[in-house]
Order: structure tokens, then sequence, then C-alpha cells
């Protein structure tokens, strides 16, 4: 077997097995992160039933999962199957990529830019991955990876210009710069705009209503508000200070005692007001009473959307960030589409759009510069006269 052959069979291997490895890596964040947990300590991954620390023995990548057959060898609580998926996803992406970029091994040979492209794509596909099965639990892209993602993508520009098809590092640099400032305002404008559009809930009732803002689990857990039948935790109506939830008020209690009042009683995202007097949301325990009409304000989409594409932006350049949004538009729709009609889902389930930057990130590292080519090829009129 010749040198060349072995090579074409081994780096392929040692890439699906670093994408693997990297996957555990990945379960451990996308377990913490979100709950607030270090992802240093402890070192050891841990059952997320007993917290028994896994030797590393059995923390071998997608093998320990199968042979303990998705239990925890102590407590013997079912472990959740995602994660040898993120273990294999991993893997089969960081192939895909290599495959890609080194379609033969010699290709690597006194060519390390295409080493450091490899790189600098392996670590995006982390983030995209980490994020988008912490937005699928808790509806949140954490800081910690939109914006430590776009602080490394900015300096693997100026590293790696390959990364964005240039040869100096300063030009590199430029791009992954203007990626993700073009990809942030690009979002933003998105979010702005749909705010203005489609920025109010309105529920109006027949007859006066219950209706209750109260922490029911502990001065920890979220604020919850309830509008008759309807429910809404208090960050996903409150985005900014200008954001108020209005209501046409009948009866009104504070901490169970009843509270006088002539005209109006709003809320706010720090505070209430009644009839012009303020309290802040630290004196006021629960609010309840009855109402007939409420306008609850609401947001197209979260912050951590704006910063994700940023980040990808960042990475791959502000032609990316763009046909990100715009592929990722059209899969939200069609997965909104089948929810509504053939699951027979509610419209106002809430739906986490970061999966779908996600996908629509990689649908360009794999295929979207071919598409973007012969998109902006199809806008030009035809040169020919017949």
């Amino acid at each position: 077997m010749s040198p060349d052959l072995i090579l074409a069979i081994l780096l392929p291997l040692f890439a699906f097995g670093v994408g693997a490895s990297i996957g555990s890596f990945l379960n451990v964040v996308i377990y913490r992160v979100p709950n607030g947990l270090s992802v240093h300590q402890p070192k050891r991954s841990f059952c997320p039933s007993c917290k028994t620390q896994i030797p590393i023995s059995l923390n071998i990548p997608m093998v320990s999962w199968v042979m303990l057959r998705g239990r925890c060898k102590w407590c013997k609580k079912h472990i959740p199957v995602r994660y040898f998926l993120v273990e294999v996803l991993t893997g089969i992406v960081f192939l895909a990529i290599w495959m890609i970029k080194v379609p033969e091994a010699q290709t690597i040979l006194g060519n390390y830019g295409i080493l450091g492209e490899v790189f600098a794509l392996w670590i995006l596909a982390s983030l995209l991955i980490s994020a988008t099965f912490i937005d699928f639990d808790h509806f949140i892209i954490p800081d910690s990876i939109t914006g430590g993602g776009c602080g490394v993508a900015i300096l693997l520009s100026f590293l790696v210009p390959a990364l964005h098809g240039e040869v100096i590092w300063w030009e590199g640099g430029l791009r992954g710069i203007l990626g993700a400032v073009a990809g942030f305002v690009l979002l933003w404008l998105v979010v702005l705009l749909g705010k203005m559009a489609f920025g109010k809930i309105r529920h109006e009732f027949d007859e006066p209503t219950d209706f209750e803002i109260s922490q029911p689990g502990g001065e920890e857990e979220p604020i919850i508000i309830k509008l008759g039948g309807h429910k809404y935790e208090w960050g996903d109506v409150f985005f900014r200070k200008w954001d108020r939830l209005e209501t046409e008020i009948q009866e009104l209690y504070l901490n169970g005692e009843k509270r006088e009042f002539k005209e109006s009683f709003t809320v706010f995202g720090d505070g209430f007001e009644i009839d012009g007097d303020r309290l802040e949301v630290e004196d006021v325990k629960n609010v309840s009473g009855k109402i007939t009409k409420a306008v609850v304000p609401r947001e197209a989409m979260g912050y951590g959307d704006v910063k994700f594409v940023a980040m990808i932006g960042a990475f791959l350049g502000w032609q990316a960030a763009v046909y990100t949004l715009f592929a990722a538009s059209i899969i939200g729709a069609i997965v909104g589409l089948f929810q509504k009609f053939v699951a027979k889902e509610e419209w106002s389930r809430p739906l986490p759009f970061g999966p779908y930057l996600a996908l629509g990130a990689f649908l360009w590292i794999f295929t979207g510069p071919a598409i973007w080519v012969w998109y902006l090829s199809s806008l030009r009129p035809d040169p020919s006269p017949f």
C-alpha cells in the first residue's frame, strides 16, 4: 500500500475522530453554559442525574454511550441519545469540511494555509453546533459563544486570510471585521422592522378576566405573566427600556392587598406604574386582578440571533451573512408551515431561530458560494440581443 493511499485513508479518519472528540466536549458546553456552570470545573464529565463523575475509560466518544446502552453505570438513569448524536454529528461535519478543503492528501504539502482554513472552519462548526442545541433547549444563544466566537473569528481572519479568499493578512482581517459589522447591522435592522410591524400581541376579553404576575417557583425563577389562559415569561416580553405591557384593568391587588386606582396600570421591564406612581419590581412580589384588555410587546427574534449572524459574518464574510439570513428565513418558513398544517401546532408557539441560522451557515460552507455566484449572475440582464 502506497504512502499516499495510507494518508488518504488515515487523514479523513483522523478528522472524524477529532470531530467526535470535540463533540464530546460540546456536550459539556451545551449542558453547562446555559445552566451557569463552568466548563472546566469539574474537569471530568458527570452524569446529569446522579452527578457521578465519569472516568476516562467510560468517556470514549460514541463508543461509551453504545456500550452502556444509553444508561448511567451507577444510577441506571437514561442518558439522552442527543449526547451520542452530537458526537456523531460533529465527527461527520469535521470530516465533510476536511474532504471539501483537502480532497487529496498531497494538497496539504507545503500549503499550511489550507490547514489553517480547516482549523478555523472546525471552530466555527463547533460554535454552530453548540448554539443550535442550546437554543433548542433554552431559546437563548449565550454571549460567550457569539461574542467569544466573533473575537476568535476576527483574529483568525488576520492569521488565516485564506478564510476570506485573501492572501495579505490585513485584507483578510478587514473582511472579517466587515463581515461581523454587516451581519450585525443586517439582522438588527430585521429585528427593528419586525418590532415595528409585528411588535404587539393584543388580547381582548368579553368579560373581566383574571391576570397575575408572580414568581411561582421562588426568587431565582423567572417572573410569569398570566393573562387569562395566556402565559408569558418576563424576559420574553421586555427587551428594551421602552417596552411596556398596557392593560385595561377592573381590579388590582398588590402583594395580596387591594389597590385603588383611577385610570391606568402599566407594566415596564423594571417596574410598575399606577396612575403615574412608580413602583420597582423588587418591591412587588405578586400582582393580580381582573382585566378586559392587554397589549403585550414582543420581538421578531432575540438579540442573540443578531450577534450570532455577526459571528458567522466574521468567520465567512458579509456575503455569507446575507446568504445565511436568506436561507434561514426560507427554512424557518417551511418548518413553520409544516408545524401549522401537518403537526397542527399553534402559530404562537415559539420557535428558536438559531438552528436555522446555523443550518444556513453550513449550507454556505458546503454549497453557498456557488449558489451565491449563480444567484448574482441570474440578476444580470442577458447581453445577447437574441
